[in-house]
């Protein structure tokens, strides 16, 4: 896989995606949370609630060495809870908190009970939250491109990291066509299956 040489490089990598996510969150309302998102079957409430359990395990795994496949309590903001919106830049900010404060961060996190190199998780990580703050701001109407830098480091990450199209379903999609010209953000996003011009 190419992936980021060391832990403090594939976290650096994960402060950049949840900053963009926060960005593209931005203008959520509570008026748009039904709208549809470019992942399939969910709209934006419930792929808010799946980005709030990604960043909540984040957290969780920087923080202890250790997470599981389900959402650790608290994930959605605990009982009461109305405003995805909010939980997410909680969960957000907790997560960039995490990062800040472990910078020693453990070199292997333990993910249902499986090893799993620290670098790796925080690079799958900032895959998954990227591309779901993509998701996010195309479901706002106001389309906002993951930046260069950051969607050409993901790109390789991605490479290294997802099935090729067979294995994929259905956490990912297939590939979409997009012209070998293309800027890293629009192949990032096609590579994972959304089209980049829809």
């Amino acid at each position: 896989m190419d992936r980021p040489r060391e832990a403090g490089e594939s976290t650096e990598l994960l402060e950049r995606a949840v900053g963009y996510a926060l960005c593209s969150a931005r203008p959520v309302t509570a008026a748009l949370l039904s709208r549809p998102t470019p992942c399939r079957g969910w709209d934006l409430c419930a792929l808010l609630a799946h980005t709030n359990d990604s960043l909540a395990a984040l957290r969780q795994g920087a923080e202890e060495g250790c997470t599981g496949l389900q959402p650790p309590e608290g994930a959605r903001g605990g009982q009461g809870a109305c405003d995805p919106v909010d939980v997410f830049r909680r969960n957000a900010a907790g997560l960039l908190g995490a990062c800040a404060a472990t910078r020693r961060t453990p070199v292997v996190v333990t993910v249902d009970g499986w090893p799993l190199d620290a670098a790796v998780m925080a690079a799958a990580g900032a895959l998954e939250i990227a591309v779901h703050g993509w998701d996010i701001a195309r479901a706002t109407g106001l389309p906002r491109p993951i930046p260069t830098a950051l969607a050409a480091a993901l790109l390789r990450t991605a490479c290294g990291l997802v099935p090729e199209p067979a294995g994929r379903y259905p956490l990912f999609g297939l590939p979409v066509p997009v012209p070998t010209r293309a800027d890293p953000g629009d192949r990032l996003v096609a590579f994972l299956g959304r089209d980049p011009g829809g």
